[in-house]
């Protein structure tokens, strides 16, 4: 399995989901478990499927968030030596032509990528058109609409 990029936050951000998991979600699960099983016959026990159904999603969290920070490549941008060019973890401030409006994106893992928050994917289109520039570069991004012009016109590594 190859590295996958995550922020300083993002692993933060899993690690505290993994931590709340295992402490609180896993033993709630497991008193539910025990507590419908009290209830008698399991194979028409409805609250006893669930929460193995419950368990389940949990279980499979958990192992996903571990997989994931085995494997994390954490970059603390504020480090980095990107000599003035778009990088991860950079927060990029653009204009954007077609709509006569500025935009402010931080990219991140893809864990991490919240659109409402400006947190973009290093994986998405608008990412990768942009990563690479510099202040006063113009990206073109691609999309079913047709083309996006955005103009970078500030990066910050925070």
């Amino acid at each position: 399995m190859s590295k996958i990029p995550l922020t300083l936050r993002g692993a933060e951000l899993l690690r505290e989901e993994l931590a709340q998991l295992k402490t609180e979600a896993r033993p709630k699960v497991i008193a539910a478990i025990a507590e419908a099983r009290a209830h008698g016959d399991l194979k028409e026990n409805a609250e006893y499927h669930a929460a193995r159904e419950q368990q389940g999603f949990i279980e499979g969290r958990i192992k996903e968030i571990e997989g994931k920070l085995s494997h994390a490549q954490i970059i603390d941008v504020t480090k980095l030596n990107a000599a003035g060019r778009v990088v991860f973890g950079a927060t990029i401030d653009v204009y954007e032509e077609e709509s006569d409006e500025e935009h402010s994106f931080q990219i991140v893992g893809e864990d991490e990528a919240d659109i409402k928050s400006g947190r973009i994917s290093v994986s998405s289109p608008i990412a990768r058109a942009l990563i690479g520039k510099s202040v006063g570069d113009e990206a073109v991004v691609e999309t079913p609409a047709g083309g996006r012009h955005l103009e970078i016109l500030d990066i910050r590594y925070v």
